[in-house]
C-alpha cells in the first residue's frame, strides 16, 4: 500500500501500552461491513475503506505479536511488523473468498513478523562470544579464496584461535546459511515456492481465537466488578473456599462467623448464583 495508508497511530517507545489500549477500544467491524469496505477498496480504490479495515484489525495484530515475545525483540517493532503485514494483506485481500480478512491477513501478519525476528535474531546468534566474532571474521576472509574449508584449514584455524574444529565447522555452515525470504522473490533463482505459499494456520479460525482470548479477559473482569459488588462476608467466603491454595472448609468458615456450616453453604452458593448472572448479562 502506499503512505497515504500509514498508520495515524504512533508507535514510539514510551507510548506503546498507549498503543495498545487505544487498538482495544476500536470496533469490530460486522462480516457484512468488512465485505462491504473490502469490495470498495478492490473495486473503487477508496484508501479510507483500506484505512478502516486496517484500523479495526490492529488488535488481532497485536495478538499475534504475543506469541513471539520470548525473542529478546522489541515488542513495539514486532507489532509494526505485523501491522505491515496486515496491510499487504488488506491490498490482496479477495472479499468474494468467503472467508473473513483476519483468517486471511494471519498468514501476511505472520509472514512480516517472521522476517524481522530471523533477521535480527540471526545477526545476534551468528556470533556470540569473542571467540565466535573472531572466528566469523577471519572465516569471512578466507571464505573469499575457499568455497570450503578443508580438515587441515579448519584444523589450522581452530589451533590459531583456540577453539575446537567442531567450531569452525558450525561457524562455517552458519555463514553459508542464508535467510530465506517468505514471500516470493522477483530474483529467486529457482522455482521453488515461497514458504508464504503452504503456510497455513493450524487450528481454529484466527478469529475465533482472538473472540475467545477476548471473551475470557472480559469474564475476569466482570468477575472482578461483580466480586467488588458482594458484601464482605460473601466475598470472604468466596476466596477462602475458592481464591486461595489453601481452601477452607465449610465448618471453618462456620466457626469464623458463628454462624452454621449450612448457613454458609446457602451463602456461598447465593454468591455464586450472582456472580454467575453477572457474566451471563453480557454474554
Amino acid at each position: 500500500m502506499n503512505n497515504s495508508l500509514a498508520l495515524p497511530i504512533n508507535l514510539s517507545v514510551g507510548t506503546f501500552d498507549n498503543y495498545l489500549s487505544v487498538i482495544a477500544r476500536m470496533p469490530k467491524l460486522s462480516a457484512e461491513h468488512e465485505y462491504a469496505l473490502a469490495v470498495r477498496y478492490r473495486d473503487l480504490g477508496d484508501l479510507e475503506a483500506a484505512k478502516e479495515l486496517v484500523m479495526s484489525n490492529l488488535r488481532f495484530v497485536a495478538h499475534v505479536a504475543r506469541g513471539y515475545a520470548g525473542y529478546g525483540l522489541p515488542m513495539a517493532d514486532i507489532v509494526q511488523e505485523g501491522n505491515i503485514g496486515l496491510m499487504k494483506a488488506v491490498k490482496r485481500f479477495d472479499p468474494d473468498l468467503g472467508v473473513r480478512l483476519v483468517s486471511f491477513a494471519v498468514h501476511w501478519i505472520k509472514a512480516e513478523i517472521h522476517e524481522y525476528v530471523i533477521k535480527n535474531w540471526r545477526i545476534v546468534k551468528v556470533a556470540t562470544t569473542k571467540a565466535q566474532r573472531k572466528l566469523f571474521f577471519n572465516l569471512r576472509k578466507l571464505k573469499k579464496d575457499l568455497s570450503y574449508l578443508s580438515r587441515d584449514d579448519a584444523e589450522a584455524i581452530a589451533e590459531n584461535l583456540d577453539v575446537d574444529v567442531k567450531t569452525v565447522y558450525e561457524m562455517e555452515r552458519r555463514l553459508d546459511g542464508r535467510d530465506v525470504g517468505l514471500e516470493p522473490s522477483d530474483d529467486d533463482s529457482d522455482n521453488s515456492p515461497a514458504p508464504i505459499a503452504y503456510l497455513e494456520q493450524q487450528g481454529a479460525d484466527p478469529a475465533l481465537l482472538l473472540e475467545t482470548s477476548d471473551w475470557e479477559h472480559r469474564k475476569e473482569e466482570l468477575l472482578l466488578d461483580a466480586m467488588a459488588g458482594l458484601d464482605e462476608r460473601s466475598r470472604d467466603i468466596l476466596a477462602s473456599r475458592w481464591l486461595v491454595e489453601q481452601k477452607a472448609t465449610l465448618h471453618e468458615l462456620a466457626e469464623r462467623y458463628q454462624v452454621s456450616a449450612e448457613r454458609i453453604r446457602q451463602l456461598e452458593q447465593n454468591a455464586m448464583k450472582k456472580l454467575k448472572a453477572a457474566v451471563m448479562l453480557e454474554a
